[in-house]
């Protein structure tokens, strides 16, 4: 066994996806949300509503009503025609950028949805809540209204998503059966003829239908409404097929055998990257993220996802990087089949490296970097580049460290690209924290400051150095000032500290003094 833990899932539920997605397409020229919106279509002959808005749902119109019907209810009532295909497309495209962003294993959960397989990769995300969380806020931010539930099973994160009363749900490991209990049938995904049929039974929550006996519910249903149970359950397995980029270069293997042993799946890694390599020689390009999807006997699909700061092809660096991801799968009762993607893929620079005997060659970290990326993610490795402020905590700010120099970079001659006459301290606070100092007022550095409960007696200082507000950012900014001291105490410690203001008006700070950095 390699690694463990239960399956976990995620369901999104986009409940007014066709109007969003026609706002977003119509850009200023859609209607306003507090105007009731409707598409349409035919049924045969008959034009109904397939799809409306939040503002319409609240007057009353509903999906399958007749469009004459809902006009007449509804007077000002905007009606467009429905577009189901390019909604279904618009779910893959979704799907294909969370792919990219929080997992793997993606699909659209048609027609309102997508369902992804997030085991073990929710960490990369600050845990299930926080990423949960992202995905809301970043699909909000595009105009688009979502649910989400996570759970061990699709059919329980889908049941949760659409029907639980949160915005986001949790459900927690092994705890599918506590979670689905009060949820309605209709939760099961069931067809509506078994859910009328169940609810005229006097069965109208999901813990109710669990209790009865199975032989009589297959005889009196059929197989789809205990299939749908027990997939819920996870008594069923239901496999997640996911969204592939158009035409990507990927490479296969099947086993007579199931496989399972660490040494085993390395080796066969070793086998199919070379081959994968050799794809990407052919187009000229090189892989920035790996997928390697390892099809187990009991359906289930693991996971191995990996990326590198710019463009390789190189078989035993991309090796390394698979192989290091290996003990976080469970091949379960064995491995199948395996199947490495490069999901992304960019041109290979074909620059030329020159020899040259009077100049020593520029080391190569990238390999290094990759690997801490994949080990910790990719957010934790970075570089700080420059940024043009006088105020410290806006003089930089936070890139990837393969990230390629700007022209700004590269045209700063001096060090990292700041230039001070004043030294900067090795390490920046976060965020300034206050002390309490006795300084003689207006341009003496501090006796003495206490720090965390510290007592810091000042042998040395220099300064002070002053530091204006930017007053473009706002009037607050306008006449700010500080006063920074370099001080050394009796045990030879150096801080950066600040005093807000100057010393003399009010207007330019509050007088109290902050610890901003350490001198290494």
């Amino acid at each position: 066994m390699i690694g463990g833990g239960l399956r976990r899932v995620v369901s999104l539920c986009l409940p007014l996806w066709p109007t969003d997605r026609l706002r977003r397409r119509l850009g200023s020229e859609a209607p306003g949300r507090d105007v009731a919106l409707v598409l349409a279509g035919r049924e045969g002959r008959r034009r109904v509503v397939l799809s409306v808005d939040l503002a319409a749902r609240q007057a009353g119109l509903r999906a399958g009503m007749p469009v004459a019907r809902a006009r007449a209810l509804y007077p000002g009532l905007i009606i467009m025609d429905a577009d189901p295909a390019g909604d279904r497309a618009g779910l893959e495209r979704l799907a294909l950028w969370f792919r990219l962003r929080i997992a793997p294993v993606v699909a659209p959960d048609l027609p309102d949805g997508l369902v992804m397989e997030t085991t073990g990769a929710d960490h990369l995300h600050g845990g299930e809540q926080a990423m949960l969380e992202a995905m809301i806020r970043r699909l909000e931010e595009k105009g688009v209204t979502a649910k989400a539930a996570v759970a061990d099973t699709w059919g329980a994160a889908h049941g949760l998503a659409r029907y639980g009363r949160a915005r986001i749900i949790v459900a927690p490991p092994g705890g599918t059966v506590a979670a689905v209990a009060d949820l309605p049938v209709e939760a099961l995904r069931l067809p509506d003829g078994p859910a009328d049929d169940l609810r005229t039974l006097g069965i109208s929550r999901i813990g109710q239908l669990a209790a009865m006996p199975r032989a009589p519910l297959v005889l009196r249903f059929g197989p789809e409404v205990v299939r749908r149970l027990d997939q819920a359950y996870g008594r069923e397995a239901e496999v997640i097929t996911p969204v592939s980029v158009a035409e990507p270069v990927q490479v296969s293997r099947n086993f007579a055998e199931p496989i399972g042993a660490a040494e085993t799946i390395a080796r066969y890694i070793g086998r199919l990257v070379p081959l994968l390599c050799a794809g990407l020689e052919e187009r000229g390009q090189g892989a920035r993220r790996l997928e390697l999807l390892l099809h187990r006997v009991d359906s289930r699909v693991a996971a191995i996802r990996v990326a590198t700061g710019f463009p390789v092809r190189d078989a035993g660096r991309l090796s390394r990087l698979l192989c290091e991801k290996i003990e976080t799968i469970d091949p379960g009762f064995g491995i199948e089949r395996m199947v490495l993607t490069a999901t992304h893929a960019e041109p290979v620079d074909r620059r030329q490296t020159v020899s040259c005997l009077a100049e020593e060659a520029e080391p190569d970290i990238s390999d290094l970097i990759d690997t801490l990326a994949n080990r910790i993610g990719v957010r934790a490795v970075y570089r700080f580049v420059p940024v043009e402020s006088d105020v410290p905590e806006r003089s930089f700010r936070r890139v990837p460290a393969l990230a390629p120099e700007s022209a700004e970079e590269l045209a700063d001659d001096s060090l990292h690209g700041w230039s001070h006459e004043w030294p900067r301290p090795a390490r920046l606070l976060s965020r300034p924290e206050p002390v309490q100092a006795m300084a003689e007022l207006p341009d003496q550095p501090p006796v003495f400051f206490i720090w965390r409960g510290v007592r810091h007696r000042v042998r040395c200082a220099d300064g002070p150095e002053r530091v204006f507000g930017e007053w473009w950012r706002g009037d607050s900014e306008l006449s700010a000032v500080r006063d920074y001291f370099r001080v050394e105490n009796t045990s030879g410690e150096r801080f950066w500290l600040y005093r807000s203001g100057d010393g003399e008006h009010g207007e330019t700070g509050s007088q109290n003094w902050f610890l901003h950095g350490i001198f290494g």
